[in-house]
């Protein structure tokens, strides 16, 4: 008789690098669902089959794990608005960030529901405020030459493209469970009262960057 065969591990070996970041995008899953303080380490080693101790190995703990997880998010965001940012007129830039903005909350559901919970004491990664305060200094530039342009203040651009921010921040969360209308149009309508104010509104404002869809 011939000896019976080891039965072999389900559980696929992984390289250090490769653990690191199953152990990054569960925990990630975990986060967006369930936000910080409902996730712990026990059930991030659950899911990928790995004992407490190897997530210590990598991060330290949940905070530190959770760190790399935001500063992720904030890179991922930022960076698509920079590279939004190319050649055009001001009212075409303002679209540009505006999308990115919403590009991003679409494509990065769980990355965006992370973002607008505040990070945990002692965290070193900013809460929602301070990653939004970021982005409106990625775009301040642009309202500053608009505002040299029409003779005013360029020393005010700072406040007002934190104001532009958060506008478009908030309704894009309202819009990642809303869904409605599309993209383009909540864009539209954003830049519609962004540019224009209230005493100027377009009664049907398109996008004149992107083709309607």
């Amino acid at each position: 008789m011939t000896e019976p065969k080891p039965r072999r591990s389900g559980r696929i070996r992984m390289t250090s690098a490769e653990r690191r970041e199953q152990l990054i995008t569960i925990a990630r899953g975990l986060f967006a669902q369930r936000g910080y303080e409902a996730t712990s380490v026990e059930e991030i080693a659950a899911r990928a089959e790995v004992s407490k101790p190897v997530v210590y190995e990598h991060f330290g703990g949940k905070e530190g794990l959770y760190a790399v997880v935001v500063d992720r998010e904030v890179r991922a965001l930022l960076d698509g608005i920079t590279q939004s940012l190319t050649a055009g007129r001001a009212h075409e830039l303002v679209e540009q960030a505006a999308l990115a903005l919403l590009d991003y909350i679409e494509n990065n559901s769980d990355g965006f529901r992370i973002l607008v919970r505040d990070s945990p004491v002692g965290s070193s990664s900013g809460s929602f405020i301070s990653i939004l305060s970021d982005v409106g200094t990625r775009v301040e530039h642009i309202l500053a030459e608009e505002f040299k342009r029409r003779g005013l203040d360029p020393k005010n651009a700072p406040m007002y493209a934190q104001m532009l921010v958060g506008m478009v921040a908030l309704t894009g969360q309202w819009w990642l469970d809303a869904r409605k209308p599309k993209k383009p149009d909540v864009a539209a309508h954003l830049v519609n009262l962004a540019w224009n104010g209230l005493s100027g509104l377009e009664a049907k404002p398109t996008l004149s960057t992107r083709p309607h869809k």
